[in-house]
Order: C-alpha cells, then sequence, then structure tokens
C-alpha cells in the first residue's frame, strides 16, 4: 500500500517538547531539509506501491533516511544508531518530536532499496540539482560544460581463485542439496578442504605441478556432486527448477578452472553478476564489480563541483560506445543543453562530432555538442583552459568512493549496483550543499558581527 502519511500531532505530544523549540534552527541541515520538496517526492513514490495492503512507511522518513546513509558514509545499524541520539537526524526525516526509539524497522531500508527503480533515483539526483540552484551554489550555465568519466565499483567479494570458486561451488551445492532432502553419496567437503589449502600452498612455492593437481582433484570431485544432484532431481519438475541457477553455475565454475579462455566465467557465487575489470592500474591490475560512469560539471561553481549524471555499465563495454548515452541522459536529467563534454583518452573512436543519419527523417545530423579528447592540441584559450579542469573529475570520484560507500558495493545483484552508484552520487551534492549552507551561515553571522561594531565605533563618535 502507499506510504502513509505522519499525524500533525502525536496522542501524547501534549507533554512533548517539539524539536524546533531546543533544536538551532540555523543549522544546515534544517536549512537542507526545508529546501527539499517533500510533497513532490511522495508523489513520485506512490507509483512504486499498490492501493492494497498494510500502508508503507512514510516517504519522507526512508528517503530521508537513505540521503543522510549516503550522506554520512553509514550502515544500516550505524545510521539506526545515531537517530535515536541525534536531534538534528530526527527533524530531517520529518519528526515533530525528539523520539527514544526508531519508529520502524530496520529492514525498511532493505525493502525501500528493491522498490525503488532508476527513475526515483534520478528524480532524487534531479532534486539535488534543483536545491544547488535555489541556494546559489550552482547555476544553469555551470551545468552547460561537462565532464565524463568511468571508474570501477568494486564489490565486496573475495578475490576470485580457481580452488576457493571451486571448494566455494561443491559446499553450496552440498548444503542446497541438503536442505532439499537430497542425499548425497559423498559430499567431499573435508578433503576438498584440504586440497583447497594445499593448492594456496603449492601456488605460494611457485609448485604450479602439484597446484594444477590439487585443482584437478576439486574439479573432479565437484563433477561428482554434480551429477549425483542431477540424478536425483531428474524427473522432479519442481526441484530442477530449483536447482537450475546452482547447477549453472557450478558448470561454469568447473569449466574454467585450469582454462583461460573459458567463457562465461564466474568471479563469486553469491554474486554472479560481478565482472573482471583490467583499467591499467599498476596497484590494481585487475578490479572485480562493474564499470560506473560519472558525469560532473567541468568549471568550479560557487558550492564546488556537482555530479550531474550516475550509473552503473553492466557488461564491461567501450567507453566511447556509452558517451552518447551518458551525454543525453545528463540534458534530459538537468533539463540544461549540454555545449561541450571534456573526457580523457579513453573515449576515442566516440563518434560524438560526427554527422549520423537520423533515423526518423534520414538526413544527417551531429548531436548539439562538441566532445573534446584530453592532449588535444591547437585550441582556443578558453577551450584549453576547460580542458585543463578534466582532470579535477578525479578527486570527485576519490571522494564518492571514500565518503559515499561506492567503493566497496554490498548490495546485492545488477540493481544494487545501480542504486549503490546513483545514492553515492546524490549523496555527495546533499554533502556539497550542506557545507555551502555551512558556509552561509558562517558569513552570515560574521556579518551581523562587523555590522555591531560598526555601529558601536559611530555611537562613540
Amino acid at each position: 500500500m502507499k506510504p502513509q502519511k505522519p499525524p500533525a500531532q502525536e496522542p501524547d505530544g501534549l507533554f512533548k517538547t517539539p524539536l524546533d523549540r531546543f533544536i538551532d534552527m540555523q543549522h544546515p541541515l534544517v536549512g537542507l531539509a526545508e529546501r527539499i520538496d517533500w510533497e513532490a517526492l511522495d508523489g513520485e513514490v506512490a507509483g512504486c506501491f499498490g492501493d492494497v495492503g498494510r500502508p508503507a512507511v512514510p516517504a519522507r522518513f526512508m528517503l530521508g533516511m537513505l540521503i543522510l546513509k549516503a550522506m554520512n558514509n553509514l550502515s544500516d545499524e550505524a545510521l539506526f544508531d545515531r537517530w535515536t541520539c541525534d536531534p538534528y537526524f530526527q527533524f530531517f526525516t520529518g519528526e515533530a518530536y525528539f523520539q527514544h526509539r526508531v519508529p520502524h524497522e530496520r529492514s525498511g531500508l532493505s525493502h525501500w532499496r528493491n522498490r525503488l527503480g532508476a527513475d526515483i533515483l534520478d528524480r532524487l539526483l534531479r532534486e539535488s540539482l534543483n536545491v544547488a540552484q535555489s541556494t546559489g551554489a550552482l547555476t544553469k550555465c555551470n551545468m552547460e560544460v561537462v565532464t565524463v568519466d568511468t571508474t570501477v565499483q568494486e564489490k565486496s567479494v573475495r578475490f576470485p581463485t580457481d580452488a576457493a570458486l571451486l571448494y566455494t561451488a561443491l559446499t553450496k551445492l552440498g548444503i542446497e542439496a541438503r536442505m532439499s532432502g537430497i542425499k548425497l553419496r559423498q559430499s567431499y567437503v573435508r578433503v576438498g578442504k584440504r586440497a583447497q589449502i594445499m593448492a594456496g600452498r603449492y601456488a605460494h612455492a611457485k609448485q604450479y605441478k602439484r597446484m594444477r593437481k590439487q585443482l584437478k582433484f576439486l574439479k573432479t570431485r565437484l563433477g561428482r556432486v554434480v551429477r549425483d544432484v542431477e540424478r536425483n532431481i531428474d524427473g522432479n519438475p519442481e526441484k530442477l527448477a530449483a536447482f537450475a541457477s546452482s547447477l549453472r553455475k557450478a558448470r561454469i565454475i568447473g569449466g574454467q578452472a585450469l582454462s583461460r579462455r573459458a567463457k562465461p566465467k564466474i568471479y563469486s557465487w553469491h554474486a554472479p553478476e560481478v565482472e573482471c575489470i583490467g583499467k591499467g592500474k599498476a596497484r590494481a591490475p585487475y578490479e572485480f564489480g562493474c564499470k560506473a560512469t560519472i558525469t560532473t560539471t567541468n568549471g568550479r561553481a560557487k558550492g564546488g563541483m556537482f555530479i550531474l549524471h550516475a550509473d552503473a555499465l553492466h557488461g564491461n563495454p567501450f567507453d566511447g560506445h556509452t558517451l552518447g548515452d551518458v551525454l543525453k541522459q545528463t540534458a534530459a536529467l538537468t533539463g540544461v543543453t549540454l555545449e561541450r563534454a571534456h573526457v580523457d583518452k579513453g573515449y576515442r573512436g566516440h563518434k560524438q562530432n560526427m554527422h549520423t543519419p537520423d533515423p526518423a527523417s534520414g538526413l544527417p545530423t551531429r548531436p548539439p555538442w562538441r566532445v573534446f579528447i584530453s592532449g588535444r592540441k591547437a585550441l582556443k584559450p578558453h577551450l584549453k583552459a576547460e580542458l585543463k579542469r578534466r582532470s579535477a573529475i578525479e578527486p570527485v570520484i576519490g571522494h564518492v568512493k571514500a565518503d559515499h560507500r561506492m567503493g566497496n558495493n554490498h548490495l546485492k545483484g545488477r540493481s544494487g549496483d545501480r542504486f549503490n552508484v546513483k545514492m553515492a552520487a546524490i549523496g555527495f551534492n546533499f554533502r556539497r550543499i550542506l557545507k555551502w549552507l555551512e558556509a552561509l551561515v558562517l558569513w552570515l553571522i560574521l556579518w551581523m558581527r562587523a555590522d555591531v561594531v560598526d555601529s558601536r565605533k559611530m555611537a562613540v563618535c
């Protein structure tokens, strides 16, 4: 059912002190809460729920908690613990009185993450840009010239090795068979564990022939368990459907062991969507997760750099092939016609500056923006200055990873990858707005003090 509206007056609110009476109403978090259009967001979220069933948690509470989580780099547990002792967090999520206990279950965050789609997250990102414009931290002119780059959002998975993957598949398939009432001839858990340990020891000692022997032992035992399960579920449609995913993963893991050219590959049992991405870094030749694209303002606005678009890119696509869609989505999200985009050399071959036939009219057309790749020579001074600003996106990506939970993704599936990337961008933008509001409050205090000093001097004269 659609989210419920919080009551205007609590039944026992007569003997409680409202939050706005003992908190600083000039606090930046209070100012940020008053500038967000919660009613419009509530209307957008209502489409994700049905008309029957128990009323959902108020949208402002859950959206506020998700924003606070992304802004402050908190886990679900730490977020709820801090909410009970921070009145500003409670005011931000729509509470009228101080609460000693969280009125809603923590599992609601997981349920809302599964319900909120990419369109709602884009609406939240657009709201952060609207608030930035209303506070003067960002202008439309700042969004006409952008910088685009890609990075890797790593998944919270164990570093994949053949021995670990084979043993994990062996044990997980055995556990699933035992829970379904299937009695295996042998589980091979004990001998498989020893083979995994010895394979790691032989690899460390560079005794690769002995290591491959242990891997072959594990691969053979996994094949025996797979065939044993297939014999037991043959002719049972329910169990065939239940074991389809596990058997598929076990066959892929068994086929890719001792074979570099095997395709497809699985790098984690519980996260089969993880991809191996090489970005050419000396400290991390390979990263396991998914690509993420980030679009920022090129020039520094009054409030700093802002993220205009963020999304997860699955399938490890070539950067140049994604540039056109990214720029179109950025223009639709911001409502501003882009003029120029600056990218690095990984985008060579993007074809955005070429005339292509229009699908509707068949006439040759070119996108309204121009793309400049770093290292280009013979540019006008203002274009050269903008291209030098391209590298300013790198610290933005670093802060998003280190301070907004994009460095190690704990959410499940491809939808979790997309949700984590977009919420990291939303948290980054709202944190920039919070810093801007803090600076405005500080400037106002200093201006008032200077005005008082001047008035006293005039009175003395």
